[in-house]
């Protein structure tokens, strides 16, 4: 039997990280589910788009969650088998899981028409943004190398265009 591997830090950054998933849990739980409240009219083309969109952000967050491997877990914590990325998604975004959770809330938003879920998906930016930056923290003190990644990567929206790609990633 494999001994489980724990997030590091102390009991305080411990407490840190796991209220910042219990608060993300809660908001994903808000956008998907929260009484419809005040509409807006969606017509039947753009519900599908936005329903597309929450689909192509879900499966974003799931591959890029499988990437991981053995270093994923929930808390913003990395755990012993963490290691850096920085292929496929993470070449792109330096928080691709997050990514697609702002993606498929978003969808999911523009699906629904809801401005209860509006309001709760803005609100879930915000504290994904937040709590990106309190991960990359433990990030950089964990990985010598995380600094040059993540002057090189963007946070959470990938670089458009080919100046922005030449900047990311100069030809030598």
């Amino acid at each position: 039997m494999e001994t489980e591997i724990r997030p590091a830090g102390d009991f305080r950054a411990q407490i840190i990280a796991w209220s910042f998933v219990a608060a993300q849990l809660l908001l994903i739980l808000a956008v998907a589910a929260a009484p419809t409240g005040p509409r807006w009219s969606v017509p039947g083309p753009v519900r599908l788009l936005g329903v597309a969109v929450a689909v192509a952000g879900v499966v974003l967050a799931a591959v890029a969650a499988a990437g991981l491997g053995r270093g994923l877990t929930a808390s913003p914590l990395p755990n012993g088998a963490a290691r850096l990325r920085t292929t496929g998604f993470y070449r792109q975004v330096r928080h691709p899981v997050y990514s697609g959770l702002l993606l498929a809330a978003t969808g999911w938003v523009v699906a629904s028409g809801s401005l209860p879920r509006t309001l709760a998906a803005l609100v879930l930016a915000v504290l994904l943004t937040i709590k990106a930056r309190w991960e990359e923290t433990q990030l950089t003190a964990r990985f010598p190398d995380y600094p040059a990644y993540a002057a090189r990567t963007p946070r959470l929206l990938p670089h458009l265009g080919s100046r922005s790609r030449q900047r990311q990633h100069p030809q030598q």
